[in-house]
């Protein structure tokens, strides 16, 4: 399997955010992508530097508004005078009966979802950075790959349309989703990361040519807590096209491959022609976060289960945050893949 990476990812280094209150170091940092190739050089998958694919992949998925926003916002925001090192948004409207602001700050909050997606000086360049690596991997399968993995630093899904939040800003999963579409006439986002894919879930919530599927902790207790509930089917013309899999904080392999047979009979249903797969490898037993406890050797099953399920596919990276395992579950997974092949 073909793995497309790129270094821009480096000029986004953010350094705290907010979390139950408190200023914390970030952990999505740099070096985990150093981590992640470290896993992909372990198990031998050949690096491929990505196309650029300007706006057009973006534009399909994000407003325009938003992306706006995130091109000219750190240069807004130095513009003040009196402004922080990073961008963190100090109001959040929730839009009711709200006007679209015009000053950086109301518009920084206007676009985040939380409090944890930092905004610093390369932010934009890396986000872009990363969804273009995301479409290339989606036209490598295109073109007649069986399947491809896509390094993408920043991570994407919990980004909407017009939000950004929980260290993500553009949605690579659902951007590469859209790529896969103007073959597929059906696409699906398996998202396997211990957080529910939020972001990818309200892009395509009443759209019925996406399936979007999520396993994730159980967000009564665990980010992102509002959404991501197994009643959450979609709306409209897509009622019915959106799966969510909530599990016991701390379940393990046996649980997770449980709910991986559910998703492999969703999928049958559907009948798509590609897969994307937002790998989290935060399910793991060492992540920091410790949502779910997946094993090093359960990662390689996962892989054998997304094999299982015989399509095109394309896996977009995630979370998973920095714990000396990193690399090797990254391996693990895409080992169990190719085997089960």
């Amino acid at each position: 399997m073909k793995a497309v990476h790129t270094e821009l990812h480096r000029s986004h280094d953010p350094q705290f955010f907010l979390v139950r209150g408190v200023v914390k170091r970030t952990t999505e940092q740099p070096e985990r992508a150093d981590r992640l190739l470290k896993g992909l050089n372990d198990g031998k998958h050949q690096l491929v530097e990505p196309t650029k694919f300007g706006q057009g992949p973006r534009a399909r998925i994000h407003s325009p508004e938003y992306l706006s926003f995130l091109s000219e916002a750190w240069d807004a925001w130095t513009a003040l005078g009196d402004s922080g090192p990073e961008m963190i948004g100090n109001i959040h409207p929730v839009r009711q009966a709200a006007t679209y602001p015009t000053h950086i700050v109301g518009k920084l909050g206007w676009h985040t979802a939380d409090t944890a997606a930092p905004i610093g000086p390369g932010t934009w360049a890396a986000a872009c950075a990363a969804t273009d690596v995301a479409v290339t991997a989606a036209q490598m399968v295109m073109d007649g790959e069986d399947a491809t993995y896509a390094l993408c630093r920043p991570p994407g899904h919990h980004a909407y349309r017009d939000m950004a939040g929980g260290f993500c800003f553009l949605n690579n999963s659902a951007i590469a989703a859209a790529h896969l579409r103007l073959k597929h006439e059906r696409v699906v986002i398996l998202d396997v990361d211990v957080h529910h894919g939020n972001g990818t879930q309200g892009i395509f919530y009443a759209r019925p040519d996406v399936y979007t599927i999520s396993i994730h902790a159980d967000p009564t207790d665990y980010y992102p807590f509002v959404w991501g509930y197994a009643h959450e089917r979609g709306e409209g013309a897509g009622l019915g096209t959106n799966l969510n899999i909530p599990l016991a904080i701390g379940t393990g392999d046996d649980g997770y491959i449980q709910a991986m047979d559910l998703v492999r009979k969703a999928i049958e249903s559907f009948a798509p022609g590609a897969l994307v797969i937002a790998l989290g490898l935060d399910a793991s037993e060492h992540d920091p976060l410790r949502g779910l406890a997946v094993t090093t050797p359960g990662f390689r099953r996962i892989g054998q289960a997304i094999a299982r399920m015989d399509l095109p596919t394309v896996f977009v990276q995630e979370g998973g945050y920095l714990s000396d395992i990193l690399g090797a579950n990254l391996t693990s997974v895409l080992a169990g893949f190719e085997e089960a092949r």
